[in-house]
C-alpha cells in the first residue's frame, strides 16, 4: 500500500528504478492483452478496469497502473519482489508518536475518497506526474461504491491535508498511494490504518513496493511464490476494515499499531514468513521527497 512521505509508491522514478522486478502477467480473466508488451489493448475502461475484474486481478496477485496521469491506458504488473508491511511487525519511530500524541490531525475514514485520490494523482514539487490517470480514478472510485477501497483522511481545521487510499479483499488490503500537504500527515494516516487493520482482523498490507522511506516502518520484500501464499491465506478470510471506531483515541491507536502478539507458529498473522526486517510503503504528496505518486 500505501507510504513514504513526499512521493506514491508507483511514482514514475520508483517504478523505472524498479523496472527489471516486474514481469508481463497473464491478464486476469476479462481483460485483453498485448503478448509480450506489458500493456492493455486499449478498450473502454468499464471492460477492462470493472469493479469485478480488479478484484480478480487483485486475488490473482497483479494491479493496474498508467504510464503517467495523462497516459490514456493501463498495463497490469506482478513483481518479482513484492512490498509487504507485516502488520505485527510495523514500527513507529519515536518521534512520530510523539507527534500523535500531540493530535495535529482529526482522522477520519471514507469521508472524501475522491479528493484523496484526486490528492494522489495531482502533479507536487519534485514530481511532474503520476502513474494514477483518469481510468484509475474512476475504476477505484467504482471499486469505493462498493465498499471495497477505502480512504483514511488527515484534515486540520477543515482542510484535507494528507491521506491515502487502497483496496480491501477478504483479510488482505493493497495499499494504492498517499499525499501530504502537511509534515507527517501521511505517516499518520498510515499509523491509523494499520491499528485499523489489526483491529479488523487483517492479515496481509501490501504495498507492492518498497521505499527506503518506508522500511523505517518495518516494509519488507517477499518473493513472488511466497507472497501468493501470503495472499492466498488472507483473501479467504474474513476481515472488517469499519469495525474500528477508536481514531480519536491516539493512545488507542498507538497500541493496536504497535502490538506485537503473535502466537507461536501463525506466520499468516504475521504477514511475513521468517523474512528479515526491512521496510517499505507508499506515498503521494505535497513537499516531502517520498509521497504519492
Amino acid at each position: 500500500m500505501v507510504v513514504a512521505e513526499g512521493r506514491s509508491r508507483r511514482h514514475g522514478a520508483s517504478r523505472a528504478k524498479g523496472a527489471r522486478s516486474l514481469r508481463t502477467v497473464r491478464a486476469p480473466v476479462g481483460v485483453a492483452w498485448r503478448r509480450g508488451s506489458g500493456i492493455l489493448r486499449r478498450m473502454k475502461p468499464e471492460l477492462h478496469l470493472a469493479p469485478e475484474v480488479l478484484l480478480r486481478a487483485y486475488a490473482a496477485g497483479v494491479f493496474p497502473m498508467a504510464e503517467g496521469a495523462n497516459d490514456g491506458d493501463v498495463f497490469w504488473v506482478d513483481p518479482h519482489m513484492r512490498g509487504i508491511l507485516p502488520l505485527h511487525g510495523f514500527h513507529v519511530p519515536r518521534r512520530l508518536r510523539r507527534t500523535i500524541r500531540k493530535r495535529p490531525f482529526e482522522v477520519r475514514v471514507n469521508t472524501a475518497f475522491e479528493r484523496v485520490i484526486a490528492e494522489c494523482a495531482a502533479p507536487a514539487p519534485g514530481r511532474r506526474s503520476t502513474w494514477i490517470n483518469h481510468l484509475i480514478r474512476e475504476a477505484y472510485t467504482r471499486l469505493h461504491e462498493r465498499g471495497h477501497a477505502h480512504s483514511v483522511e488527515c484534515w486540520r481545521d477543515g482542510e484535507l491535508v494528507g491521506g491515502l487510499y487502497g483496496v480491501s479483499l477478504g483479510a488482505a488490503f493493497f495499499g494504492e498511494s498517499m499525499f501530504s500537504r502537511r509534515r507527517d500527515a501521511s505517516k499518520v494516516a498510515l499509523v491509523h490504518l494499520v491499528a485499523r487493520l489489526k483491529a479488523g482482523g487483517f492479515r496481509l498490507l501490501d504495498t507492492q513496493f518498497v521505499t527506503e522511506h518506508l522500511c523505517r516502518f518495518g516494509a519488507v520484500e517477499v518473493p513472488r511464490y511466497e507472497y501468493h501464499l501470503l495472499l492466498d491465506d488472507a483473501v479467504h478470510a474474513a476481515a472488517d476494515f469499519m469495525a474500528f471506531d477508536g481514531d480519536d483515541d491516539v493512545e488507542r491507536v498507538l497500541a493496536l499499531a504497535l502490538a506485537r502478539a503473535v502466537e507461536k507458529g501463525d506466520e499468516s498473522s504475521r504477514g511475513v514468513m521468517d523474512t528479515p526486517g526491512r521496510n517499505g510503503v507508499k506515498d503521494a504528496g505535497g513537499s516531502d521527497p517520498n509521497e504519492c505518486q
